[in-house]
């Protein structure tokens, strides 16, 4: 774990997979195939890669396929948070693993595919990281580095890394990645039952905690079927 922030990640891979329909009728979002092999795979390979030992997947939507496919891994060595009574979302689905993780851990989207720069996506926050000043790292990329992304962004950052919300109508220079470094603090008081992490990140930027870091490799956009074939192409120019 040299150089890493912490052993374990949370992958959030319950969500329903609505706009990647049709492919998702049969099968979890996580399970869909691009360049040869799930999507969740490329996101834990990359944990292993890194040096992360640990990864806890909740599960919802189709759980028993996903579940049975993660538990075969050894590195990183998963633990199972069970949502097939409810979906969560993102806030409702870090709350319910919380006793899983430990003070500090990475949290990612299992859908996510990403190249890496000179360092890893996990040691590149891991260097940026100030638990006393922080209680979420967020990994971004800038339009340039987005492919088939065709949004408007999610942040403006400061100088220093404090995040600000994209005002509405206008275009905001970062992205969000959906990977993360979190501190256990960012879940204090949190709601009950199903809610958005941005309910908590909302509250870590108004008291100056939520910070981000520019990435340096590329990142894909995989939420759509028609995004699979220009990821491939890519992934294959390296």
């Amino acid at each position: 774990m040299t150089g890493l922030a912490s052993d374990t990640a949370m992958v959030m891979a319950a969500g329903m997979g609505k706009r990647m329909r049709p492919l998702t009728a049969t099968m979890p979002k996580p399970m869909v195939r691009v360049a040869g092999k799930p999507l969740i795979d490329h996101a834990l390979d990359r944990l292993a890669d890194s040096g992360v030992e640990r990864a806890v997947v909740n599960v919802h939507y189709l759980a028993d396929a996903l579940e049975a496919h993660v538990l075969e891994r050894a590195v990183p060595k998963i633990t199972i948070s069970d949502e097939r009574d409810a979906l969560l979302e993102t806030g409702g689905g870090l709350i319910k693993a919380q006793d899983m993780l430990p003070d500090q851990f990475f949290c990612l989207n299992a859908d996510n595919i990403w190249l890496d720069g000179p360092k890893s996506a996990f040691h590149d926050l891991s260097a940026r990281w100030n638990p006393d000043e922080m209680d979420a790292l967020l990994l971004l990329v800038s339009h340039a580095r987005a492919e088939n992304f065709s949004g408007k962004g999610d942040f403006h950052m400061d100088p220093v890394g404090r995040l600000s919300r994209r005002k509405s109508g206008r275009i905001a220079p970062f992205i969000y990645t959906g990977i993360q470094l979190l501190s256990k603090r960012l879940l204090r008081d949190a709601p009950e039952g199903k809610f958005s992490t941005n309910i908590l990140w909302n509250r870590a930027m108004d008291e100056g905690r939520l910070y981000g870091i520019s990435f340096t490799g590329l990142w894909f956009e995989v939420g759509t079927p028609d995004a699979i074939g220009p990821t491939e192409d890519a992934l294959k120019r390296g």
